[in-house]
């Protein structure tokens, strides 16, 4: 019998990729439901080739467009996510990996009619965990993190006491500014700091690598998915992206995992359980010449001129909802730079501000209870961003 596979954010690098390794497994998997936004080319060529029995468009627009398009097709495109209007069977896996807090909804609801889900999107585990982890014991649900980093630490610290951990080092590419001079940072353009020399990613994680941000919210994720106290938890410079986390024990033993830079070997482990030859079933090349790998490794510590937001991670979690409040405000940012309406070496001191605002702390103490109360303190978040950007240009 073929497993039941189902993608949140079908059109995305994640979502792609997960479709490349499906397309090459046809005899062991089914797609069934499909979640894109508004790529219409991309949907219309899912539809065609992947033949799934649900898609569901999320831009109305875009939505009327495919729906008139496949009318006649067996496929039921639906335009949002709502479950209790459409009926979904239960899949064997799940990939969770729409981007933002425009992923929780989904992910949670996912949880419910899902075995596995193979999680790529930080922000729901960042700001709903705590309701994410109720869902999963309660319908028996497994979660897997598929981002390099998070899965390396999985693999790393199975049958392992967590006592035993001194330290987590998450590390960072530098992105695409990495030697670049600080004066220049102030007019870099969108178009350059979406080009990441080692990763094909999508727009907003390319502008988080390139300030660091995405660091700080991976050090939140790992923090809340494997219960280790944030103090345990450090970012290093690692240009070549080989190495996606190093984990230091009390034994004084270090252990890492090294994997080519593709989202593909953490995602094909992750479905087939690790039971596969990576070359056999992605046709998978090495880029790498050597043999020997270490030769060209390095590491360094982070230059907090260069990535002041390093300067944040003291502050992630200091109130139940800080971090809640800042990946809103990041969210924001990102979306205002891409637009051309801030310079990109003013993320770290627009963060500040909200910070500093008189009604942050009465926000970030909050424990929401419930979906709702999370997308409150969002909103508050992205609102205030809103303002500030407007009345106080950086």
């Amino acid at each position: 019998m073929k497993k039941i596979i189902s993608i949140l954010g079908s059109t995305g690098s994640i979502g792609k990729n997960t479709l490349k390794i499906l397309d090459k497994n046809k005899k062991i998997f089914k797609i069934h439901t499909l979640v894109a936004n508004s790529n219409y080319n991309l949907i219309c060529k899912q539809i065609i080739r992947f033949k799934p029995e649900i898609f569901i468009v999320n831009n109305f627009q875009v939505f009327k467009k495919v729906k008139k398009r496949f009318e006649k097709n067996k496929v039921k495109i639906f335009n949002n996510i709502d479950f209790n209007k459409i009926r979904i069977k239960k899949s064997d896996i799940t990939v969770a990996a729409i981007p933002g807090i425009a992923g929780l909804k989904p992910t949670i609801e996912m949880c419910k009619k899902s075995k596995r889900i193979l999680i790529a999107n930080k922000e729901s585990i960042i700001c709903g965990w705590n309701l994410i982890k109720k869902i999963t014991s309660r319908y028996n649900t497994e979660i897997i993190p598929i981002d390099s980093e998070h899965f390396s630490i999985m693999k790393i610290i199975e049958n392992q006491n967590a006592k035993n951990i001194k330290k987590i080092y998450l590390t960072a590419s530098g992105g695409p500014f990495l030697k670049h001079a600080l004066s220049r940072l102030k007019n870099v353009k969108p178009h350059e700091a979406i080009k990441h020399p080692k990763w094909k990613m999508g727009k907003k994680i390319s502008i988080d690598s390139a300030t660091l941000m995405n660091k700080m919210l991976e050090s939140v994720e790992a923090e809340k998915l494997f219960s280790i106290n944030s103090e345990k938890i450090e970012i290093i410079i690692h240009p070549e992206s080989l190495i996606h986390a190093i984990i230091e024990f009390k034994n004084g033993l270090y252990k890492f995992i090294y994997h080519e830079t593709t989202m593909l070997i953490p995602l094909a482990n992750a479905i087939f359980d690790e039971n596969i030859d990576i070359k056999k079933i992605l046709n998978f090349k090495n880029k790498t010449k050597k043999n020997i790998f270490f030769d060209n490794l390095n590491f360094t510590n982070v230059d907090k001129k260069r990535f002041p937001v390093i300067n944040l991670k003291p502050v992630m979690n200091r109130h139940s909802s800080s971090s809640i409040i800042i990946n809103a405000v990041n969210e924001i940012l990102v979306d205002q730079f891409l637009k051309k309406r801030i310079p990109f070496n003013s993320f770290y001191t627009y963060i500040q501000r909200v910070l500093n605002n008189r009604n942050f702390k009465k926000y970030a103490i909050r424990i929401p209870k419930n979906i709702n109360q999370i997308f409150e303190i969002d909103k508050w978040a992205r609102e205030t961003t809103i303002e500030t950007i407007k009345y106080e240009n950086i």
